[in-house]
């Protein structure tokens, strides 16, 4: 006599398990009835949210929300993927659904066949490319309608998980879309470089695409972009967060040029036409720009655009726009704030570089440069941040990402880093970066009205700090008279030195700077240039051909004067020299009055808790050098002489540029729409 174990799924834990044994007419009863039964287990929390959320994206099967609407109208994932067709239309036939469930199941499963579809495309095989790309932009299609296109808008959706994750499809499948346009538009770029207009139609797989990138602004010069990177792809080590924005969109890092060295992933360098033109200017834009893909369906109906095959590709800076209006609602746009930053830095080859400037080696650095690390805003104001000895852009790795992951300093501020020859003696170094900061300025706003042009923060670090000081510091007769000095001479040939010297030893602060933030910066010197091994790496430090031949004759006249037989030797100094808390040049400038309009603070370390902090150092700087009297605020952290990376010393920059914002400031975020 056959049996049937019954489960009973609802018991105390400590209860013996029973089994029904059934015969005779209660098995046929059961039988008749269909032997139905119910059983529960317990899972964990985690594990419901797992399940629950999980989706072609996070684990390459069909949401339980899209299973639960295939099972409604008699099917399931596995029948479909037998036959996706008749899948798609048996969804879009069945009245059990609403439009809802319908369109959000209708993009996850033409996601799921865009990515089944990538595994299998061959570069040789353009078919199977066009229909990839046909199934990203119906997944995104059909993600559009669902936002946008049923009786319920996405605001009253706000706090459900299905329209999150159909968001997800719709970003995810603009960033694949994307890179499958920018593939077949690199095809289409002549051997010049030249492509088809921005506004130019195409036509792929039966589509009609078009773009708008009014809202990027990027050189006006610059070449086509060679390679296109999604920033959700990139993990950066040494960044300690990424900064990004939530929203519509797929984030992307557009590489407008090959780097100085050659491309890591297409092995292409400068030509000597491009090397010639960025060398000839004293600033470099961000070549690796943040840039954020929408796909636009036209149509004003459901069924209008499930019918269109017409879609415009928008491109915004999302730095420059937080909003933008879709299907007539304004929605917040994605952003990636730290990928392009992080890119960037990845590629530069700045360590390498800065140890060969230092030791005059070939490829060094000959010039300061201006970075600007983001495409340029006349609205935001400007913070230059100058690294110190031996350093580069690389110095401020997290204080830039960090200070721009703000997102009130990142709406109100735009960040140039200076990247200067640190062989250069202090008052050569001086000169030349106010030049390129002038030149800059007028390059981006010649009648010099802009905000980004007044009001500027110099933010120094080290070597940095004391030439953000001399910045913003009045000459006078000083420097000359500290010249002279050391080097008593004619009138006539102070007279033959005055046009050369002038520049360097009579200046006057930057009229374009309305803050300055010094770190570690030591104003008088350091006893640690003095020392056996210092003073052995000076040695190494070799100072540009150029230079030495510019101030030859500076050289010959002022060894005249050391010895009136002339067979004097004066050694241009270098910048290991001009930190000596010995040196006349470092001490002269310490007096110099700082502008009164121009308000400063002192951050710097301390690395010895113990002891009086008059008499405390970072280990390279002490304390009464970095001390500068008539500080707005000062600001003491435990830590060596690289404060400017640990997160006290951040924070407090962070304070220190949000307390110079006007209240109003907070309202909004200039260049939002």
């Amino acid at each position: 006599m056959p049996t049937f174990d019954l489960p009973l799924p609802l018991r105390p834990r400590t209860a013996l398990v029973r089994t029904l044994r059934c015969t005779g007419l209660l098995c046929i009863a059961l039988v008749l009835g269909g032997c139905a039964g119910v059983t529960v287990s317990s899972v964990s929390p985690r594990d419901y949210l797992a399940a629950r959320r999980g989706d072609a994206l996070t684990t390459g099967r069909l949401s339980p929300a899209s299973e639960e609407v295939l099972r409604v109208i008699g099917t399931d994932g596995d029948d479909c993927e037998q036959d996706e067709a008749a899948c798609r239309a048996a969804l879009m036939a069945s009245t059990g659904i609403d439009e809802e469930q319908r369109l959000s199941t209708l993009s996850e499963l033409w996601l799921l066949a865009a990515l089944q579809t990538e595994g299998e495309r061959r570069a040789d095989a353009p078919a199977s490319e066009d229909e990839q790309l046909g199934a990203w932009l119906e997944a995104a299609r059909h993600a559009w309608a669902y936002l946008f296109f049923t009786p319920r808008g996405p605001d009253e959706r706000a706090f459900e998980d299905r329209q999150t994750q159909v968001r997800d499809y719709y970003n995810f499948a603009t960033q694949q879309a994307l890179a499958g346009m920018f593939r077949r538009y690199q095809r289409a770029v002549d051997a010049d470089g030249h492509g088809p207009a921005p506004d130019t139609l195409l036509q792929w797989g039966g589509w009609r695409v078009q773009s708008d990138a009014s809202d990027l602004r990027l050189p006006s010069d610059a070449p086509l972009p060679h390679a296109l990177i999604a920033a959700s792809t990139l993990r950066f080590s040494g960044l300690r967060n990424t900064y990004r924005r939530d929203g519509f969109g797929a984030e992307l890092v557009t590489v407008m040029q090959a780097p100085d060295g050659p491309d890591p992933d297409t092995g292409r360098r400068r030509t000597a036409i491009e090397a010639a033109s960025e060398d000839a200017l004293p600033f470099r834009e961000m070549p690796y720009p943040s840039v954020t893909a929408l796909l636009r369906f036209s149509g004003k109906t459901l069924g209008e655009v499930l019918r269109t095959r017409d879609v415009q590709v928008s491109l915004y800076d999302p730095h420059h726009t937080a909003r933008v209006d879709l299907a007539g609602r304004h929605v917040p746009l994605a952003g990636n704030f730290t990928a392009g930053y992080g890119l960037w830095l990845a590629r530069s080859g700045f360590a390498l570089q800065a140890l060969r400037t230092l030791l005059g080696q070939e490829d060094g650095l000959a010039a300061p440069r201006i970075h600007l690390m983001q495409p340029y805003d006349p609205a935001r104001r400007t913070i230059v941040m100058l690294h110190g000895l031996a350093s580069s852009p690389e110095a401020w790795i997290n204080v830039a990402n960090e200070v721009l992951g703000d997102e009130r300093l990142r709406q109100n501020y735009q960040v140039w880093q200076v990247y200067y020859p640190t062989n250069m003696p202090l008052w050569a170094n001086r000169q030349a970066i106010q030049e390129a900061l002038e030149r800059t300025i007028a390059h981006f706003d010649p009648a010099g009205t802009a905000p980004a042009s007044r009001d500027m923060v110099l933010v120094g670090h080290s070597m940095g700090g004391v030439l953000a000081r001399l910045l913003v510091s009045e000459s006078g007769d000083t420097l000359w008279k500290m010249l002279l000095a050391q080097h008593p001479m004619s009138a006539e040939d102070q007279d033959a030195l005055r046009p050369e010297l002038d520049p360097f030893l009579r200046f006057h602060p930057l009229p374009q700077v309305g803050r300055a933030i010094f770190i570690a910066a030591p104003h008088r010197g350091t006893p640690f240039a003095n020392q056996r091994l210092s003073r052995w790496f000076s040695n190494l430090v070799t100072l540009p051909l150029a230079v030495l031949e510019r101030f030859s004759d500076v050289t010959r006249r002022l060894a005249r004067t050391a010895a009136p037989e002339g067979e004097g030797v004066v050694r241009l100094p270098n910048s290991i020299d001009n930190l000596s808390d010995t040196d006349p040049f470092v001490q002269a400038a310490s007096e110099l009055p700082i502008a009164p309009r121009v308000p400063y603070h002192s951050i710097m370390g301390r690395e010895a808790a113990e002891g009086a902090l008059a008499a405390s150092s970072d280990g390279i700087v002490p304390y009464a050098s970095a001390h500068l009297g008539g500080a707005v605020s000062e600001r003491v952290v435990p830590s060596g002489h690289s404060v400017q990376e640990q997160p006290a010393a951040i924070l407090e920059i962070r304070r220190i540029l949000r307390d110079s914002l006007p209240p109003a400031s907070a309202a909004g975020a200039p260049g939002s729409q």
